[in-house]
């Protein structure tokens, strides 16, 4: 099992920056992919983002794409969602996921193995 924690959210205005950071513990050895998602009350959880582990393929909503870039630091075992010209739509809890073994969908959280605890993400207009 992967043990995950996410730290970063924070209050910003419409057309602000917030960096997103993910720490992974445990058996991340086996990490396949590792996937960003975000909730707002009454919703399903939607896709964000997700990097590859090894390879370092990305791959993003069609709603962040140009805005919003997941990175990975194979050494610490980070994952990082850098938001740029956020907007109030944009405002969510964010979930960081993580996949053991391989899969070809990363867009759907019941691809995911391990989650953490989410972290608010609030864009004021």
């Amino acid at each position: 099992q992967v043990q995950l924690v996410e730290s970063g959210g924070g209050l910003v205005q419409a057309g602000g920056s917030l960096r997103l950071s993910c720490a992974a513990s445990g058996r991340t050895f086996s990490t396949f992919a590792m996937g960003w998602f975000r909730q707002t009350p009454g919703k399903e959880r939607e896709f964000v983002a997700a990097i590859r582990w090894s390879a370092s393929v990305t791959y993003y909503a069609d709603s962040v794409r140009g805005r919003f870039t997941i990175s990975r630091d194979f050494a610490k075992n980070m994952v990082y969602l850098q938001m740029n010209s956020l907007k109030p739509e944009d405002t969510a809890v964010y979930y960081c996921a993580s996949k053991m073994g391989f899969t070809m969908v990363l867009s759907t959280p019941a691809s995911y193995d391990s989650w953490g605890q989410g972290t608010q993400v609030t864009v004021s207009s």
